[in-house]
């Protein structure tokens, strides 16, 4: 495939792109192997919403990760394996390997009842097998959900339900960092109220005891012997489903966002080559853990899709100490490094030490994913990762996205901190204000819209169409709507100023608020609750919990202590509130709805900033408020 080498040349193609989109992506489309080619590029309707890529056309997207490799790059590294302890051995699977592992566990998941169209519950640490069963289910044409490995069985439960997964794939266990994760135990609990699952396959990673149900558990090791190598890829139409991913939304009940088959190997292969420029023989590291849209679309798809080596990382950046990744990256010679902020910030906090006895020389690009880089991070991460001689890519995109939409082009663009820069070719952004008006020109600032679908574009929320409809495309009719705040500034640079929703970003990761609020409310003595982000350091957005109890208890600290493992045990750690403060009451309207705007500003310290209190049902409440805010 060609790749843009010029920033005149990315001037060309994003013109091309919007007067000819169809044309522009059919030429991209041509690079793949297609069991029957397209009929019509695009057939599409916002309002529906009904979004069709290459209409008829067939083919399987292992076929195009995997198979058209095999006689040019077989030998070549494709995972490229770091556990979590760094005595333990690092694994390198080869395209060819990796082939005839995907066709294999293709053949168990058949053996086991699997077929085109079911939904398939993936629930896994970072191990290459996490990939080799996306793969596999992609290969015979079935539906994975894969669901991160920090989420609880409540989370994990709620997943399975809304796709009617008949099968999960789990292990034994996981490790991260000096913790086992207890895998099977949360997969067993979850499954108590999941009646479609007829069939679970253990992986063994821990080799910790776990307890094997009759006639429904496997385990992947004796199935994986009873197996033929030979699994030809099932065909499939372009606007099948590949996979439901679920994400936060402003209701309490998570959204299986739905990608076809397709477009979203198109658009993850174009914008992997293009946004990091990718070298035959690169090794790539995304840090992303698959169960999120980055490790979808830039650790397993969009490097294989392009032949790359991908690296895969089980661990934390923090472990056995805090020069993990610099070691990984000199270790295995990585050229193109791509990870969250957050990350980037907590190891910043950590100091020097940690990043000078390293390297670091075989980098050439480095990338951020999940939120806008600060300031302050990027020079950090340009000066002493990158010494100044490695773009950074800041790349905006969602897991409804299904790619990279706003970015520089590594050594292209000319880049800005804090700035995602320029629309890639096929994306056309619109800034609108609160009525849907189209602001025109530059130094303006209002919702980040997009008025033209590209291929990785969502098709729908699983089993509620609706859902979508109401989420994404009518705010603002004939946009889709992302849900972010953005400026453009004079010289027509984007830069994300954040979610203008009832849903935070948390270390890069969206939380719906109402979800947080629901596993608050599970705890026996609260009544209420409103959950807000406030401006942390390291996550850049934290979370700020008000409830409200329904009798005086003198043990605040234990109450707060609770609430902690209840969130957790109903979401997973990675929604823990950072600050609970009691309150008799919230502010509210009249009609009932909590004035989230007002308990904002508290949360941000912005007491002089509170607005009008008038119009609430007890403006008293406020100042009690401000007076136990939590600084």
């Amino acid at each position: 495939m060609k790749r843009i080498n010029t920033f005149e040349q990315y001037e060309r193609e994003y013109n091309r792109s919007v007067l000819a989109p169809e044309e522009f992506w059919a030429e991209q489309a041509e690079q793949f192997t297609w069991k029957k080619k397209w009929d019509k590029v695009l057939d599409w309707n916002f309002d529906e919403p009904q979004i069709n890529w290459f209409v008829n056309g067939k083919l399987n997207i292992t076929e195009n990760a995997l198979d058209r490799h095999l006689a040019s790059i077989g030998n070549q590294t494709a995972i490229l394996w770091e556990p979590n302890n760094p005595n333990e051995q690092a694994r390198e699977i080869s395209y060819n390997e990796l082939h005839l592992e995907v066709c294999k566990f293709a053949n168990v998941l058949k053996n086991n009842g699997a077929k085109k169209g079911d939904r398939i519950c993936i629930y896994l640490p970072m191990v290459p097998e996490l990939a080799i069963a996306m793969l596999a289910c992609a290969r015979i044409g079935a539906v994975h959900s894969v669901v991160f490995g920090g989420f609880s069985f409540k989370s994990l439960t709620d997943r399975i339900t809304d796709s009617e997964c008949s099968m999960v794939i789990t292990s034994d266990g996981g490790f991260r960092g000096t913790k086992d994760i207890p895998l099977k135990s949360v997969v067993d609990e979850a499954l108590e109220s999941c009646p479609s699952v007829n069939k679970v396959v253990v992986l063994q990673r821990t080799g910790e005891h776990i307890v094997m149900q009759p006639n429904r558990d496997v385990w992947w090791h004796d199935e994986i012997k009873i197996v033929s190598g030979d699994c030809p890829a099932e065909t499939m139409d372009a606007e099948d489903i590949l996979f439901i991913l679920y994400t936060s939304g402003s209701t309490g009940k998570p959204k299986g966002v739905v990608h076809t088959t397709a477009g979203y190997m198109i658009y993850t292969d174009y914008t992997f080559r293009n946004v990091f420029q990718y070298n035959e023989g690169d090794v790539f590291w995304c840090t992303a853990d698959v169960g999120w849209i980055t490790g979808h679309s830039y650790l397993v798809y969009g490097p294989l899709l392009a032949g790359a080596t991908t690296l895969m990382f089980e661990g934390i950046p923090t472990y056995p100490d805090a020069g993990r990744f610099w070691s990984v990256i000199d270790k295995h010679k990585v050229n193109i490094f791509y990870t969250a902020p957050t990350a980037i910030r907590s190891l910043q906090a950590l100091g020097l030490a940690f990043v000078t006895p390293y390297k670091l020389d075989s980098l050439r690009v480095l990338g951020s994913v999940g939120e806008p880089i600060n300031e302050e991070a990027w020079h950090w991460y340009d000066e002493n990762i990158g010494k100044k001689n490695c773009p950074i890519v800041d790349t905006y995109w969602q897991t409804e996205t299904g790619g990279i939409m706003i970015s520089p082009l590594a050594g292209i663009t000319k880049t800005k901190p804090g700035y995602a820069t320029f629309p890639l070719p096929g994306i056309q952004p619109v800034l609108v204000d609160e009525k849907g008006n189209e602001l025109q020109g530059n130094d303006v600032e209002g919702r980040l819209c997009i008025k033209f679908p590209w291929p990785g574009i969502i098709r729908t929320t699983y089993g509620n169409h609706q859902r979508a409809k109401e989420t994404y495309f009518n705010h603002y009719k004939g946009y889709y709507f992302t849900g972010d705040g953005c400026k453009r500034d004079h010289e027509g640079y984007y830069r994300i100023t954040g979610r203008v929703d009832d849903v935070l970003k948390v270390s890069g990761h969206l939380l719906g608020t109402a979800e947080i609020e629901n596993a608050i409310n599970e705890h026996k003595d609260i009544v209420e609750s409103a959950v807000v982000g406030f401006p942390h350091d390291i996550k850049g957005y934290g979370i700020y919990a008000f409830v409200i109890c329904d009798h005086e208890r003198n043990d605040t600290d234990n109450l707060k202590k609770e609430i902690v493992e209840t969130v957790t045990k109903f979401m997973g750690p990675i929604a823990k509130p950072d600050k609970i403060q009691i309150v008799k009451g919230l502010p509210k309207t009249r009609s009932g709805k909590i004035m989230r705007r007002i308990l904002r500003k508290i949360a941000e310290n912005d007491l002089s900033n509170i607005g009008d209190t008038s119009t609430l049902l007890d403006p008293a409440v406020v100042d009690e408020i401000k007076a136990g805010a939590i600084i």
